[in-house]
């Protein structure tokens, strides 16, 4: 069962506790043990300290409103999101589904040729520079998926070490 604080996702005034707290919310996705902050809301499968949300991120949909987060960001997690059967196409689009219109996705993730990506047995999800254009619905490579619609508005990488891009929600 999905825990939030210690209390069942069921107890909604709990959940919206813990959401307005935030005030206009700054998710951080897979937080861990190292949450951006204490004004920012964390999920994670692991209720480890600082994480406020317990939730299987591969359960859809997550305990959050549609467009309820202001700011989003996934620090090495993407390499963890099984890609079989579209579920990282799946799992973009919730997080589409809870970023309020405009709202930006910051997201570092290992270089999928990289070493760091390559030496954890634990990383399913290579993603290269790449990746991004199939979630950008003016890109042709697309209407292979038709995920929902994201804009880069920054993609660097380094093939020897991370890729870091933020994404802009982008109307359907």
């Amino acid at each position: 069962m999905t825990q939030t604080l210690g209390v069942s996702v069921a107890d909604t005034a709990a959940l919206s506790d813990v959401v307005g707290k935030a005030a206009g919310i700054r998710l951080d996705i897979g937080c861990g043990r190292n949450k951006q902050g204490p004004t920012w809301v964390g999920i994670d499968f692991q209720g480890l300290p600082g994480v406020d949300i317990v939730h299987d991120l591969m359960q859809f949909p997550w305990p959050l409103e549609s467009d309820s987060v202001l700011v989003a960001v996934a620090s090495h997690v993407v390499e963890h999101i099984p890609p079989a059967n579209l579920g990282f196409i799946h799992w973009m689009d919730e997080v589409w589904r809870v970023l309020k219109p405009g709202g930006e996705f910051a997201i570092v993730t290992p270089h999928g040729w990289s070493a760091g990506y390559l030496q954890d047995p634990t990383h399913v999800n290579p993603c290269n520079e790449n990746t991004w254009v199939y979630f950008v619905k003016e890109h042709p490579f697309y209407q292979f998926y038709s995920p929902k619609p994201w804009k880069i508005k920054m993609l660097t990488w380094d093939y020897t070490a991370n890729i870091e891009v933020v994404l802009i929600k982008d109307s359907l």
